[in-house]
């Protein structure tokens, strides 16, 4: 560490050499201080040195101690005061170079102290004769606003970059778009930056003329403008924006790309299969780049395909991969294949298909042949097509393609029953061949279905349940259900078998899941055969194409998203802290520094060691109620099984925050904390924090759906705490679709029994059940005026 009071080593070598006389190595004394710096040695002890250096006429020694300040700011806050002259003097410099240097730091320095002195050196520069320090000046003023919002708003900072949409220069008005798009990210009820059909003229005037990160920032306003003079000037934007389809930087084309999707529901359908037709040769010169943006191209691609696959409907073959491709690109070129696959290329798909199945790559080989069921079920007219092609590929007797074969032939058995059952002798050929689980359930599954068509059906079963304790929970489960279908189908050769499997699965297997279904057949076929036949071979409906890979709603979303993270991962930009194409770094939490990460032991401890407390909640309502065991309990609680597993019907709609109040009633909010993270709560987000309004309290949560599929089935119960804080009803939030954002607040009383926990604790334990599971988490009471 380089300490002030250094007196000999390096620290002290440096310190004279940056007071020396000579120009040149006060300079290469400075340069030494920065790599230093750079390799992260504290150099903060040289702060009031290395400043003395500000005042050059040499903009590289300038351009150097600069960057020192911006590193130092923060630790040195009051130093920094001390550079403040120098900084005003710079930005009336002759040179507009010096000047723009001069107000990029000051406002790059976040220093609040240094603000004031910023505002009207600030003010000059956005008012400057030269553009590069207008331009540089506009994206200051969004750095200040980050910094202290009030200050740019009293200062008419905002109206003045308001007026800089109508500057002269593009580059200006680039700047002055991507600086209140910001602005307007962070205070969106402001309605600081709307687009006008005056402003709006300027913008397209300035998309041709400014550098390609300037278009891509008037692009993404574009998105969001909605057309207020009809189709003719959604037309007019989108023969400016088609232009842009040619250029060379791809985050510009993806960006065009957008804003062409966005107004295609805007435009005539004359002109919109116009754009179609031109939106395709550049989306199909972005395959021809690295890697990595094949990757990003192919992830935008997929989505635009689900809206409108005719767009490149002509163009699968750019979507054949190449043998020096790499996996990910392979895989994502495959999911677009599928989705352009029709009757008219499916012959050129299938034998593109098939000579992937024959890849090294065993993960790709799996895919390409899950391909091909796919394809099967997506297009009935070709589905024999498929089916023999899945059938050439078992006859090869590779195994890893023979078990992913079994696998897509079972869903299309499911799609087209009864269609194709003479695929089945080749299945059953290779029965000892399969060594996966999936494989195993699927042929279990099909056994089971067409046991009335298979003469050795019984044998088959047998062979499988010879080994039913070695084999996996899914594989166990299919068996199960198959026996029962075999012994309804055939009572007579199959009744000893079933038995025994019902025995093995009650008796001695650990899963629940298999016990619970054993005992339900169990019950079913000794005490109404008939009613076992009506529910085990009911006739099931056929599958689906499963070639949406995300939901509508959340599809809609990701289309105002393209070419940004969240276009990328298929989430909501919400999650992943995106605005428009930026990344807010302050929304990202570590799962290590979570504060509300629950620790089990600390949980059981909190309770006095006994988790039944936490386990025995009665979700059917909203209080759980002890059960008197009698002379063995001793007037304990006893844990219902019951009532985990009988979840009460919850209705009704979610419910907003927005509680209405007189003016006169006093609202407590605290601020909402995360209780549930997605990688631990199978893709359920949850926040939340206590408020009171009007008297209520509440605890206010906001659910985040991170999957594409809906969960439903919600309810909540609190554990025995400190305050007696029970709900005052179910939890009304009946579904929360994928990708949503749902908020719902949920009354309290405080009328439950407090724990005699000694001492007390401000800690609230919550259970919450949905259709994924049940999960515990817990939340403090950080602001006890919601309790008063």
């Amino acid at each position: 560490m380089f300490a002030a009071s250094d007196k000999k080593g390096e620290a002290f070598e440096l310190r004279a050499d940056l007071n020396s006389e000579y120009k040149e190595k006060r300079k290469e004394t400075v340069k030494k201080v920065i790599a230093n710096m750079t390799i992260g040695k504290d150099v903060s002890g040289l702060f009031a040195d290395v400043v003395k250096n500000m005042q050059t006429e040499d903009i590289e020694l300038k351009k150097l101690v600069y960057l020192y300040l911006i590193n130092y700011a923060k630790t040195q806050p009051e130093l920094v005061i001390l550079a403040v002259n120098t900084f005003l003097k710079d930005t009336d410099d002759l040179n507009p170079l010096i000047r723009a240097l001069a107000i990029r730091t000051l406002g790059c320095l976040r220093v609040e102290k240094v603000v004031d002195y910023l505002m009207e050196p600030l003010k000059k520069s956005l008012k400057d004769d030269d553009p590069y320090v207008r331009k540089t000046s506009a994206l200051c003023v969004a750095k200040i606003f980050d910094l202290n919002p009030a200050i740019c708003i009293d200062n008419g900072l905002i109206a003045i970059l308001q007026d800089m949409l109508s500057d002269r220069n593009p580059m200006v008005i680039a700047n002055a778009v991507s600086a209140l798009s910001e602005i307007h990210a962070q205070s969106p009820k402001d309605q600081i930056f709307i687009i006008t059909p005056t402003s709006l003229t300027k913008l397209l005037a300035a998309l041709n003329e400014c550098t390609e990160w300037g278009q891509i920032c008037i692009l993404e306003s574009l998105s969001g403008y909605k057309p207020q003079l009809g189709s003719r000037e959604a037309a007019e934007i989108v023969e400016r924006v088609i232009a842009r389809l040619q250029h060379a930087n791809p985050s510009v084309v993806l960006s065009a790309v957008k804003v062409l999707m966005i107004y295609l529901s805007h435009v005539d359908a004359e002109l919109s299969k116009q754009v179609i037709r031109k939106m395709a040769p550049p989306l199909v010169t972005l395959l021809s780049s690295e890697p990595e943006i094949q990757y990003v191209a192919l992830r935008n691609i997929n989505l635009i395909l689900h809206r409108h696959p005719q767009i490149l409907a002509q163009e699968i073959r750019v979507f054949f991969t190449k043998y020096n491709d790499p996996l990910y690109v392979k895989l994502e070129k495959l999911e677009c294949i599928i989705k352009l696959s029709s009757t008219d290329n499916i012959d050129q798909v299938l034998l593109e298909l098939r000579e992937y199945a024959s890849e090294v790559d065993v993960e790709f080989v799996r895919r390409s042949v899950r391909a091909i069921g796919r394809c099967a079920v997506k297009l009935d007219m070709a589905s024999e097509r498929c089916v023999n092609v899945l059938l050439d590929l078992i006859k090869t007797k590779v195994s890893y393609v023979l078990q992913e074969a079994v696998v897509v032939i079972k869903d299309v058995f499911r799609k087209y029953p009864r269609k194709y059952e003479g695929v089945i002798p080749a299945l059953c050929e290779n029965l000892e061949a399969l060594d996966e689980p999936d494989a195993k359930a699927a042929l279990v599954w099909i056994i089971g279905e067409y046991a009335e068509r298979i003469e050795n059906a019984e044998e088959l079963v047998e062979y499988f349940v010879e080994g039913f304790k070695d084999e996996s929970a899914k594989v166990q489960l299919q068996l199960l259900t198959a026996t029962v279908k075999l012994f309804l189908k055939k009572p007579g050769s199959a009744q000893e078998l079933v038995q025994k499997i019902l025995q093995l699965a009650t008796q001695g297997c650990e899963n629940p899941d298999i016990r619970d279904r054993a005992y339900i057949y169990w019950r079913l076929l000794s005490s109404n055969p008939q009613a076992a036949k009506a529910v085990v071979l009911a006739e099931k409906p056929p599958i689906e194409s499963d070639n949406s890979t995300v939901s509508e709603t959340l599809l809609d979303e990701l289309i105002y998203h393209i070419g940004s993270l969240a276009s990328v991962y298929y989430k909501p930009a919400a999650l992943l802290g995106v605005r428009g194409d930026r990344v807010d770094l302050r929304m990202a939490v570590a799962e290590d520094d979570d504060p509300n990460k629950i620790d089990v032991q600390q949980v059981v401890a909190s309770v006095g060691g006994n988790i039944e407390n936490l386990l025995d909640l009665d979700f059917g309502g909203p209080v759980a109620v002890p059960v008197s065991v009698g002379a063995s309990g001793g007037g304990q609680r006893a844990s219902n099984v019951d009532d985990l597993l009988g979840m009460m019907d919850l209705g009704g709609a979610s419910s907003s925050f927005g509680v209405a109040s007189s003016p006169a009633a006093a609202v407590i909010e605290t601020p909402k904390v995360k209780l549930l993270q997605p990688e631990n709560a199978n893709g359920l987000e949850l926040s939340g924090s206590f408020a009171k309004r009007n008297g209520q309290l509440s605890l206010d949560l906001v659910f985040v759906n991170t999957t594409s599929i809906a969960m439903t089935d919600f309810a909540i119960q609190f554990n025995v705490n400190s305050f007696g804080i029970t709900p005052s009803g179910p939890l009304q939030v009946p579904v929360v679709n994928g990708g949503q954002v749902v908020n719902h607040s949920l009354p309290l009383n405080r009328t439950g029994a407090p724990t005699t926990q000694q001492p007390p604790s401000n800690v609230v334990q919550i259970a919450l059940k949905n259709s994924n599971g049940v999960y515990y988490f817990q939340i403090s009471v950080t602001d006890e005026r919601v309790l008063e």
